[in-house]
Formats: structure tokens, sequence, C-alpha cells
């Protein structure tokens, strides 16, 4: 099914990037590479108009906000909205709301929980909390990462035998909570109960919880463990490309190196290192902090992972014994060929992108559903 969908150019702000399902059409404003050498979103804008037709907002299905709403919130918790752009996106949604048509707007990065002064939208989101009845029924769309087989492994699928014990793999930041983390925490609970009469949980939650796992899934005797911890982000902190390609590939190697990658929320309560596990056709350890995954009405994802819940982190290493125990030496192998397929079909753009119309229409199920109720 091909979506038409409606746009304006008009109402987006001067050097702002527009929201990624846009580069497709708008590719001159297109900015969005992660890394300084790869953009995740080339094969998107090549097949793109293949999913979708930009129309008049007469003709339109669905109407899309032209920038991510985290361009006007700011990435930080700390950020300050913009708010000439803010004015924009209000002055598009009452446009839209004028045509009687439905407006999707997209809110990535670690603050998209909160609330946006636009009404009736659809938004998809990136950080939610499952357990809060405002984001019950609120689609989540993933982050969207680089094709790691095809990026730095020959576009050749490495698999993994079974061995008798898990390996599981992790290379990357952690570090315990310190006395400053713990202040800052107070002033983003003040300012979560000013802005959305809630205290949310801390932005440096994940830090404090990956220690915690990394440490007993490290010292576990019956995992062999291929985990690396860093006290501050090496790659964003790599001064140049080619330090920085350097430091993924080493990422990289991490992963195939490894069975089972343990996959715990960051700043925000989504982890970008999840869907990089998928692309690689690994098997994520997820910690489930509250979380809500994309596709989960259209997607079993317990099948794709070992699922642990927070309440169960002091028994993570048992939580990965039992599923690495469960498979036999031909489902592991499977499970990886599918970790790697429900990326490809699902997760990377234009996996996603292609079926967003399932994911509307399921949508409005749902919303149609609890309505009834």
């Amino acid at each position: 099914m091909k979506l038409k969908i409606f746009s304006d150019r008009n109402f987006l702000p001067t050097g702002m990037a527009p929201t990624s399902i846009l580069y497709p059409f708008w590719s001159d404003l297109h900015s969005g590479e992660i890394y300084s050498w790869i953009s995740p979103y080339n094969r998107y804008v090549e097949v793109g108009q293949s999913f979708f037709e930009m129309v008049p907002l007469e003709a339109a299905d669905i109407a899309i906000l032209p920038m991510d709403w985290r361009s006007i919130r700011g990435d930080s918790w700390r950020g300050s909205s913009d708010k000439n752009a803010e004015q924009l996106a209000i002055q598009f949604a009452e446009l839209v709301h004028q045509a009687g048509k439905p407006l999707v707007v997209f809110f990535g990065s670690e603050c998209s929980d909160e609330s946006i002064p636009i009404k009736d939208a659809i938004v998809l989101r990136q950080s939610v909390y499952q357990s809060l009845p405002q984001f019950a029924n609120n689609p989540i769309f993933p982050f969207f990462c680089e094709d790691f087989v095809k990026e730095f492994l020959e576009n050749q699928l490495p698999i993994r035998q079974k061995g008798q014990k898990p390996t599981v793999g992790f290379r990357g930041f952690a570090r315990p909570l310190s006395l400053d983390r713990r202040v800052k925490t107070l002033v983003y609970h003040g300012m979560m109960l000013s802005k959305e009469g809630r205290l949310g949980a801390s932005p440096y939650k994940g830090e404090s919880l990956r220690v915690k796992a990394l440490n007993i899934l490290s010292n576990h005797p019956e995992i062999e463990s291929k985990i690396k911890i860093f006290d501050r982000a090496v790659f964003f902190d790599a001064a140049d490309p080619d330090q920085k390609r350097n430091a993924r590939m080493e990422y990289v190697q991490n992963l195939t190196d490894s069975g089972y990658t343990f996959c715990c929320r960051g700043s925000g309560n989504y982890s970008n290192r999840f869907y990089e596990v998928l692309s690689c056709g690994r098997i994520p350890i997820f910690l489930d902090t509250d979380c809500k995954l994309p596709l989960d009405t259209l997607i079993d994802w317990k099948k794709y992972c070992v699922w642990v819940d927070e309440k169960d982190l002091s028994y993570i290493g048992e939580r990965v014994l039992d599923f690495h125990n469960s498979l036999s030496p031909q489902e592991f192998v499977d499970l990886q060929y599918a970790c790697r397929e429900l990326w490809l079909r699902w997760l990377s753009p234009e996996g996603f992108y292609s079926n967003l119309h399932l994911y509307l229409q399921n949508l409005k199920k749902q919303l149609v559903s609890d309505v009834a109720r």
C-alpha cells in the first residue's frame, strides 16, 4: 500500500533538518547523518517514494509535521524549546486540523516522553513508560542505525555456533551514580513535576543499571564474558572520522564475537544498542525498565531476546543461562538469522517506513477498541 502524505517546507525553520520520513522528498535538506562517514538512510532515500506519495493536503491520507519534535525540544533534558519552531509546528497542526486530516508527529530522543502542545496528533515516540496510561497505545519508532552487516562486515552475516557457555558481550559506557548526578537527578525531578506533573526516571538511571548488570554477567562462572566498560563515551570523544570509525569497528567486533549482547536504557527509556545488535544478527539481553518497543502488537519481542524485567536484575545471569540452554544448536543459529531478518524487515528505515501503513491501521483499531470499552 502506498500512503498519500502531505507536508510543507514552509513550516520548516531555516537550517533545521526535516524529519527522516521526508528525506526521499526533500533530499536537498537531508542532514540526517548520525556519523560523519555514513548515513543509515541512504537506502531509504532511494526507495522511499515507492512507499509514500507526496500530495496536496486535501488528497492526503496523513499529514507529517515537517520536523522531528526533538529539533524543537532539544536532545538533552536540560534543553529548552525553540519557540519559533514550536509556533510553526502549531500553525501547521491547525492547518491540518482545519482540513480534517490525521497529523503524525515524530518525537525522538531521551525527552520524548514529554507532552507536546498539539492535541489530537498521532505522536510516534522513542522513549516512553509502558505503565503510564497516556502511553498505553502510543506508537513507538525505532532508533535507526546503519546496516552493520553491509557497512562493516562486507555484507556477510557472521554466524556463531552454539557453545557450552553463552558468550555475552558489551563494549561501552557505564558508571555508578555519583553525588553530582544525584543532585542533577533532583533538579530533573523538579523540572518534570513542573512540566509534566510526575517525577519520571533519572536520566542517569541507565548508567547505574549497566554497572550492576555487567558486574553480575562478567563474574558469572557459567558465562563467557566479553565485556569492556568505559567511564566515558569513547566513540563520541573520538576527535576525527578515522578514530570514530576505528572505535565503531571495535564495537562491531565485540558484537560479532558474542552470541548475546547486553542492552539497557540510556538517558531515555530506550536503547540504541538494542537495534544495533539486531542489525548485526545477534541476540539482545534486554533489560526491561518499563519500556515500550516498536510494533509491539505485530512482533512477539520475547522470541528474539533474553528478556529480563528490571525487578529480576539480580537473576540476569540465570535468565541468560536458561535461555541459552533452551535452544538447540540449530535453534541458536536460526535465531541469529531471525534477528537480522527482523531488523531488515521491520526496524531499518526502509523496513519500518514500508510497513507504516500497517502500524497506523493497527493503531486506529486499538483506539476504536479502547473507546468501545
